[in-house]
């Protein structure tokens, strides 16, 4: 399979029942006409109702899909479109005719200097909006990257700030066009994020004063021409949010004079007024800067239970505590690091520095009295497992799948992996059982029954029992997968008998495997979903009806009533007689 963990139940959580439909038939129609790896990257073409085929991406790594798959199409109805399903069908059923094909940088390494300054002249003249992105880039290329040395140096900018508002009105100007056109999917924040992005990587590298003059040019902007967009619903939540987080990092990072400081401490507070949006955790940053005396005292390991909080600490405490860290663990300051993150409580950043610090028996027994949540247990399960500490790895899962969360999942998985990995049997096998439990699948299922080897006929029966009173719709494929391959024909068959035809596969698979045991289930169950799709005249779903009658008809023949299937075909034909194109399928000898 060319995507990892992808299942028909990971595209069913993300679909509404009607795209998964229609997506299932455009699959079924063979609508994809061409599908492509590159990389972590599917990319196909999809024919649909325009003249043009529209064109679906998909991005993944080792864990599964990205968040954000892409498709040619306007759909914004919630979910992934017909287009996407349609791919990802292909890419779980039929991943051998998946092509193989270079990815972007082994493209690239084929030209030289000239020939890839050609290909990015051509490509601008077919997009010249390109130029601007290419602008951006360059900019930011042709600084240096300073050291990130935390002594103090001379102010100094030398960044452009004009392409960066022009291109913030750009992406406001082309939004109130798509807006204008009803376009339902929000065309502005992914776009402002990315440009937001761009300052954010200044102050990466330690170069906070030009990210300054980045966001300053973002916020005029966005400030000054969000009333043209705000008209048609457009809110500012999430960017300013992501503004307040840059500007919070920028601010930590650069070096101000007093004279600054008060400039940027009035536009933040009019930004704020005026745009009606929370900058206060940039406002405590340039409150507190690092030479606040309480935060000094905790930088130096003098830690109260006030923290860098004279009284009760702001709503932005975390967040703040949160960005320090990063900023310190840019400039190595370990120590500060430690301090700052045992004083504001953000556990799992101490337990994972102790952990890269190599000070793994000091960070196992402060997570024994410290650590409150299984996802601090998994992030330091993570860190010790990258330091080659298995042992105390298992030992952290262990005491993580005790604690609340939502990644238990996670955790007993790696509990399993990493007790096989040291030999203790016992263990893997309860972690493989708990993992059953929270998230049933075929392959755990099988799992369980390689590592029981002796013990699996009473293990059995307990994980069937726990699979029938599981009432998740999310597990349905899992059932059936299993209740099939442990020939529990009519326990498949309940579940599947009143699904939607979203869920066609499952049902065919079903059907298949009850032919045999259930044929006349199988006949009225596929008779009826037929004849609701040919009386409804769903000319373009005529193809799905076929593919049900050649399952009812697989029947009607393994019980021998082949005259039957032959009366009941040719009463098809003189019932739908003046439906030309279900007629010529009618007639198919895959129907004789």
């Amino acid at each position: 399979m060319p995507i990892p963990k992808l299942s028909e139940t990971t595209i069913e959580l993300h679909t509404s029942a009607q795209s998964l439909k229609r997506g299932e038939a455009y699959y079924l129609a063979g609508n994809v006409t061409r599908a492509v790896r590159r990389g972590n990257m599917v990319q196909a073409v999809v024919e649909g109702s325009e003249v043009e085929p529209y064109r679906v991406t998909l991005p993944f790594d080792d864990a599964g899909l990205a968040s954000t798959l892409f498709c040619t199409c306007p759909y914004d109805n919630g979910g992934w479109c017909k287009h996407i399903v349609a791919t990802l069908l292909l890419c779980l059923r039929q991943p051998e005719i998946i092509e193989e094909g270079p990815t972007l940088e082994q493209l690239l390494d084929r030209l030289n200097d000239v020939q890839t300054q050609q290909l990015i002249q051509h490509l601008v003249k077919k997009e010249p909006s390109l130029i601007d992105a290419i602008e951006q880039y360059i900019n930011l290329s042709a600084i240096p990257a300073p050291s990130n040395q935390p002594t103090k140096a001379p102010r100094h900018t030398s960044i452009d700030p004009a392409p960066f508002r022009h291109q913030v009105r750009r992406i406001l100007r082309e939004a109130v066009r798509y807006l204008e056109d009803g376009w339902e999917e929000d065309p502005i924040t992914e776009e402002l994020l990315d440009v937001i992005q761009r300052a954010q990587e200044f102050s990466e590298q330690g170069d906070g004063n030009n990210a300054l003059v980045i966001l300053e040019a973002i916020t005029t902007a966005c400030v000054e021409d969000w009333n043209d967009v705000e008209e048609f619903g457009a809110e500012n939540s999430e960017i300013a949010n992501a503004l307040n987080e840059a500007w919070t990092e920028a601010i930590l990072t650069a070096q101000l004079t007093a004279e600054e400081e008060i400039d940027l401490q009035v536009m933040l507070e009019a930004w704020q007024d005026e745009w009606d949006c929370d900058f206060s955790m940039s406002l405590e940053a340039l409150r507190q800067g690092w030479d606040d005396p309480l935060l000094q005292e905790v930088l130096e390991g003098n830690i109260t239970r006030s923290g860098v909080w004279a009284g009760d600490a702001p709503d932005c405490a975390r967040d703040l505590a949160l960005v320090r860290l990063q900023i310190l663990d840019r400039q190595e300051r370990d120590r500060e690091y430690l301090y700052l993150a045992q004083a504001e409580g953000c556990t799992q950043q101490y337990l994972t520095m102790l952990t890269r610090l190599g000070r793994v028996e000091e960070a196992v027994e402060a997570a024994a009295t410290q650590m409150q949540s299984a996802e601090e247990a998994f992030a330091l399960v993570q860190t010790l497992k990258q330091q080659g500490a298995l042992e105390q790895a298992l030992k952290i899962c262990q005491s993580g799948l005790n604690l609340s969360g939502h990644c238990h999942y996670q955790l007993a998985t790696s509990m399993s992996e990493l007790a096989v990995e040291l030999g203790e049997d016992e263990l893997a096998l309860n972690a493989r059982i708990q993992i059953f439990k929270i998230q049933p699948s075929f392959s755990d299922y099988s799992l369980v029954k390689e590592l029981a080897r002796d013990s699996w006929s009473t293990l059995k029966a307990d994980l069937l029992a726990t699979l029938k009173t599981n009432e998740s719709w999310k597990f349905t494929d899992a059932k059936v997968y299993i209740f099939l391959h442990e020939v529990m024909i009519e326990d498949a068959i309940a579940l599947v008998d009143g699904l939607g035809y979203y869920q066609s596969a499952l049902i065919h698979r079903v059907m298949g495997a009850a032919i045999s045991h259930s044929p006349d289930w199988v006949i009225a169950n596929a008779c009826r979903r037929a004849a609701s799709i040919m009386d409804q005249g769903k000319s373009n779903e005529y193809n799905l009806a076929i593919k049900w009658l050649e399952k009812a008809r697989a029947a009607y023949l393994h019980t021998g009533q082949n005259l039957q299937w032959s009366a009941y075909r040719s009463q098809l034909m003189q019932v739908h007689s003046r439906k030309r194109k279900l007629m010529e399928m009618l007639k198919s000898p895959d129907l004789d």
